[in-house]
C-alpha cells in the first residue's frame, strides 16, 4: 500500500527554533530516510520551495488567472512529503510517528492512503 506522509509548516514556529534544534531537526530528517531506503519503504520524498514562490492558477471566462500564493489563510503550508510503500496504514502511522516534526508542537505530520497512481486505472 502507498501512503503520502505530509509535513506541515509553521514558518513561526521554525523561526523560533534554535540553530541546535534546527540540525537535529535536518539530522533527523536524514536518519528518517536511510531508515526508509533501508527498509525499501521509500519510493520519493521531496522539500517544496516556500510559499512565497506559489503561484495559484485558475480558470476564469476560459482563460488562466494567476494570483501570487498562497491562496489559503492559514499559519501552516505544506512543506514537503514522502511517498511510502509500506505493508499497511499501521505501519505507515508507525513510519510517520519517526519524523522529528511531530515532537516540535506547531508542525504537523500527516498520513493519507493514496488512492491510485498514474498507470493503476488503465484497463
Amino acid at each position: 500500500m502507498q501512503f503520502v506522509i505530509s509535513l506541515h509548516i509553521n514558518q513561526a514556529v521554525l523561526d523560533a527554533l534554535t540553530d541546535e534544534e534546527k540540525q537535529a531537526l535536518g539530522a533527523g530528517h536524514q536518519k528518517f530516510i536511510e531508515a526508509l531506503k533501508a527498509s525499501g519503504e521509500l519510493i520519493t520524498t521531496q522539500a517544496l520551495a516556500d510559499p512565497s514562490q506559489t503561484a495559484v492558477v485558475s480558470v476564469r471566462n476560459g482563460q488562466p488567472v494567476v494570483t501570487d500564493g498562497p491562496f489559503l489563510e492559514a499559519k501552516e503550508y505544506l512543506g514537503g512529503f514522502y511517498l511510502i510503500d509500506c505493508e499497511n496504514k499501521e505501519r505507515a502511522i508507525e513510519l510517520a510517528a519517526q519524523i522529528p516534526d511531530c515532537a516540535i508542537a506547531g508542525l504537523g505530520v500527516e498520513v493519507r492512503q493514496v488512492m491510485f497512481a498514474d498507470g493503476l486505472l488503465d484497463a
